[in-house]
């Protein structure tokens, strides 16, 4: 959960650098730092905080050269510290390294290096700078000494290593987690993840697991891990830059929770191949399963559903880090549908390895184009929702839910009436965004000295129960439980008295009727009743209006004011809802 990036050419590097990793501080903002190398030596600036708070401390931007390296960080291995943020030097400081993984054996090798090497940090990172400097001190080169280096490396890495041995060259090799080249004129880029250097260039390199990089202002040349030449071509993204900015707005998240009208837009416009394509592989497949973490393990929990009712298909959803355990079941006739905003993923990655072991074809929903997910898969949609800055997953989530509505109806050969739908929803949610602007606020500021919370909700809503509870979690910080209702009478009850915050996800569809007599059990409890429906109650003591939809549409104008409640939960706790503690947007280790 770390970004790298480095980069040789004829701009100041530290400039170029900075820039970089303000597009990559969504993988991680505990702290930062760069490395440019300079009239023979290494210049070093890190500090911990923000990259703003680290830059206004260390002025990384005054750093010389024209070759260097940077990193964001979240901690995996050592507390946040000056000294555990990255980049790091070797002993006699002529080696500077960052990485974004975990080396697993880290232990033996800082035992083995100890004897001749001073480990000053407390990170799994910082062997490998001293095992790169024990392999070139006879006098290998920088490429010789990195794939020796990481030859005695377990575990998963994007490595990126500059050295004032050979001043205008990075070396770049990844197992497991993401690195891109970008192939620009004079000068060379390479990144964990190609934003970081759109505004330069679109020619990208991706590199595969185990292979390195060795990257000159002229020239990026690419070795297998056996050190035979890899020839690849370059590919130009068509893609337009992600600009940050909030446009008006005062948090990333509350801009991408009003951007969802449009993202419903822009996800409906699939490639009519890749969508026919996808449906003819779940038509042909014995078996279907989903996989996911998070926010979109709850979207695959509705297009399982959807798969269900509209496409009369039934699968199964296995969250990724369980995905091994029930390989066994998985063979050459199941289709392994997998989602994850970023595409990269480790737990997700690490599944789709296994179910392709055994023969499985993958279908992959992905917002990342090249990302390791979708170069790896039989077929991939993409969200088409755009950059999403904020941590917890908005508009990524609804982009989601749309693609697999619009799969879940080609499956059954009812595409346009999906595709129909969706445009008017969309309008509809714009409306229902202006509407609760106001009152979700209210409500959230009233609710505020509350520290438990329970989502209830039946049929396809019960995913949403989840997906809500899950972003009240994750911004402000207050315990809280998505559940079917009909799970309450199993435990939960107990857990129920006088003033307790349950938020009843009640629409006006088949579900209504059995909600409500739950909502009647809690409230007669003490419960303090939160209602999202179409239509008010008078079991409701505060009631949050969605539009009316086609019932099976109701995850998509349910979910959206709970994102505004979230949001707005986090604002009345003075919380930055964008950058939630101990979490970070890519989650690139197991």
């Amino acid at each position: 959960m770390c970004g790298v990036i480095g980069y040789t050419g004829k701009q100041p590097a530290a400039d170029v650098l900075l820039d970089g990793l303000t597009r990559l501080e969504y993988r991680g903002y505990d702290s930062a730092g760069v490395a440019t190398v300079f009239n023979g030596d290494l210049h070093l600036k890190k500090g911990v905080g923000k990259l703003e708070e680290v830059e206004r401390d260390c002025c990384i931007s005054r750093l010389p050269g024209t070759t260097g390296i940077g990193h964001v960080r979240w901690a995996t291995h050592g507390g946040v510290t000056v000294t555990n943020a990255h980049p790091h030097l070797d002993c006699l400081k002529f080696i500077a390294i960052a990485h974004n993984g975990i080396i697993y054996n880290y232990q033996q090798l800082r035992r083995k290096l100890s004897a001749k090497h001073e480990m000053v940090s407390e990170t799994d990172t910082e062997v490998v700078a001293h095992l790169i400097e024990e392999y070139m001190l006879p006098g290998v080169p920088l490429e010789q000494a990195v794939a020796r280096a990481v030859k005695e490396i377990q575990g998963t890495y994007a490595l990126v290593v500059a050295s004032t041995v050979e001043p205008q060259t990075i070396v770049a090799t990844r197992k497991g987690s993401p690195l891109v080249v970008g192939i620009g004129k004079g000068e060379n880029f390479v990144s964990s993840d190609f934003q970081a250097f759109l505004p330069h260039t679109r020619k990208v390199l991706f590199l595969d697991d185990e292979e390195m990089a060795v990257i000159t202002p002229g020239k990026v040349n690419i070795h297998s891990a056996y050190g035979k030449k890899v020839f690849r071509g370059s590919v130009t993204l068509d893609i337009e830059l992600a600009v940050r900015e909030k446009n008006g707005f005062d948090f990333f998240m509350l801009k991408e929770i009003f951007d969802q009208p449009q993202a419903i837009i822009s996800a409906t416009k699939q490639e009519k191949e890749a969508l026919q394509k996808a449906a003819n592989l779940v038509n042909s497949s014995r078996s279907v399963v989903f996989t996911a973490c998070g926010s979109s393990r709850y979207a695959s929990l509705i297009g399982r559903y959807m798969f269900s009712k509209i496409a009369h298909r039934f699968s199964d959803v296995i969250i990724s880090s369980e995905f091994g355990y029930f390989g066994d079941a998985v063979d050459e006739q199941t289709l392994v549908i997998a989602l994850s905003q970023s595409g990269e993923t480790a737990d997700v990655i690490q599944g789709i390895k296994e179910a392709q072991s055994r023969g499985a074809k993958v279908l992959s929903i992905v917002n990342t184009i090249g990302s390791t997910l979708a170069r790896m898969s039989d077929c991939t949609l993409y969200l088409n929702c755009g950059a999403e800055f904020a941590v917890a997953a908005t508009k990524s989530f609804l982009s989601e839910l749309v693609v697999l509505y619009l799969l879940s109806f080609s499956v059954a050969g009812r595409l346009e009436e999906a595709e129909t739908e969706l445009v008017k929803i969309s309008a509809l949610l714009d409306e229902n965004l202006r509407l609760n602007n106001d009152a979700v606020p209210k409500a959230a500021n009233m609710l505020s000295k509350y520290d438990k919370f329970y989502y209830i909700a039946r049929g396809i809503n019960f995913a949403v129960a989840g997906e809500a509870s899950l972003k009240l979690k994750e911004v402000a910080y207050v315990h809280s439980e998505g559940m079917s209702a009909g799970e309450l009478k199993h435990g939960t009850l107990a857990l129920v008295e006088n003033g307790t915050p349950v938020i009843a996800i009640a629409p006006c569809d088949g579900t209504r009727d059995d909600i409500l007599s739950n909502v009647s059990e809690v409230k007669a409890r003490g419960a303090y009743i939160i209602g999202v429906s179409d239509k008010p109650d008078k079991l409701f003591d505060m009631y949050i209006e969605i539009p009316r939809v086609n019932e099976y549409f109701y995850p998509l104008v349910s979910i959206v004011p709970l994102q505004l409640f979230a949001f707005h939960s986090a604002i009345a706790r003075s919380l930055d809802p964008d950058r939630p503690r101990n979490l970070a947007k890519s989650v690139t280790v197991t």
